[in-house]
């Protein structure tokens, strides 16, 4: 970045709870203070807002994410607040908060409105509302799947337009080789016995039915059969609308005889201890992701990890631990190569692949670029 210039950037989204789309808001906000810019978010709120700003960001609470006509109310305010605030920068990371950032810089001065970016995080169905992320002056694409899945459904996105920007993982967070303590170590084994002193396998993700939880629970079922001395563990929360299908969960785990063979830990904040204590990590998802941040993190750990060969997911592990691929849709094949990996581990390289930094720094560049370009 310039020292020239200093930049007001606006980024939106639901709300500031947990997963990868809020991580990336506080990263991308920290990254803009540290350089002298203005970090702006906007969101309902949440448990990340506390340290958005603690970084020295600002934050604004508004139900810019809520899925109701109401929420159109708030285009003319959010214009009035984008020239009060003197936004140079608007940054939208999720369909409503950028169908109203849309809507509210569509009437503005096209000669002074700020200038227009999107996130594509995740492949969404394929429609009018969700064509709006597509629309901004430019288009983040969070992984080369994700580029190729904008191109292939919205055929008129101007491919100049998207940029890939892989998301990354901070190296000194997640250093190779790590351990938590044993402190920490004795707590959680006593809080789930049955892992103790086992192999565990580790599902991370919430509780949905695209996350590949069935498979999980059934892959645990073969390879107990096999005698091996395992324990899988599914981290992640449900929802409220997500109770009944965890309930089917459960039921399928006492149906199968697996009650001591498989803990569900709930919404964790110490993830990165499971991962880092884990003999194999797993993505499972039925549908391609968008990216894959828990693999990557378990990766710069140096768990071996292994996953679904589609998505941002085989993205990853076809360039850092090929030996992690697993065929889709074959459940067979993918208990003996999970089996393999348990028995023979092949050491996962360290290095600093898909690195935080790379991740902020294009970030900011497209920013500075963008708010220097011509006007169309």
């Amino acid at each position: 970045m310039t020292a020239a210039r200093k930049l007001t950037v606006l980024q939106l989204l639901p709300a500031l709870e947990s997963g990868g789309v809020e991580r990336g808001t506080l990263e991308v906000a920290q990254a803009l203070v540290e350089h002298g810019h203005r970090a702006l978010v906007m969101s309902a709120g949440g448990r990340q807002v506390a340290p958005l700003v603690a970084s020295g960001a600002e934050h604004f609470a508004w139900p810019i994410g809520k899925k109701s006509l109401k929420t159109l109310r708030l285009v003319g305010r959010l214009r009035k607040f984008l020239l009060e605030q003197k936004v140079d920068i608007i940054h939208a990371r999720s369909r409503v908060p950028a169908w109203i950032a849309w809507l509210a810089w569509r009437g503005m001065d096209p000669s002074t409105r700020p200038r227009f970016v999107t996130t594509v995080h995740g492949m969404y169905g394929v429609n009018r509302y969700s064509r709006i992320m597509t629309q901004g002056e430019r288009v983040i694409a969070v992984s080369k799947t994700v580029r190729d899945y904008i191109l292939r459904e919205y055929p008129d996105t101007l491919p100049w337009r998207i940029q890939v920007i892989h998301r990354g993982v901070d190296g000194e967070a997640y250093p190779h080789g790590w351990k938590p303590d044993p402190g920490w170590q004795q707590a959680f084994f006593a809080q789930f016995p049955n892992a103790a002193g086992k192999q565990l396998l580790t599902l991370p993700g919430r509780i949905t039915r695209l996350k590949g939880h069935e498979d999980f629970i059934e892959s645990i079922a073969r390879l107990k059969r096999r005698g091996l001395p395992i324990h899988g563990i599914i981290v992640g929360g449900a929802s409220s609308s997500k109770q009944r299908y965890l309930q089917k969960l459960r039921y399928r785990v006492r149906s199968l005889g697996l009650e001591t063979d498989l803990s569900f830990t709930g919404q964790r904040d110490d993830l990165k201890n499971i991962l880092a204590i884990s003999s194999l990590v797993l993505s499972l998802s039925t549908q391609p992701e968008s990216f894959g941040r828990t693999t990557l993190e378990a990766l710069r750990l140096g768990v071996p990890t292994a996953g679904y060969d589609h998505g941002g997911v085989g993205e990853i592990l076809r360039t850092v631990y090929p030996a992690g691929l697993l065929p889709l849709d074959r459940l067979d094949e993918t208990c003996q190569h999970i089996a393999q990996l348990l028995q023979h581990p092949e050491a996962v390289p360290a290095g600093d692949f898909f690195p935080l930094q790379a991740m902020l720094d294009q970030t900011l560049a497209l920013y500075e670029q963008l708010a220097r370009a011509p006007r169309r």
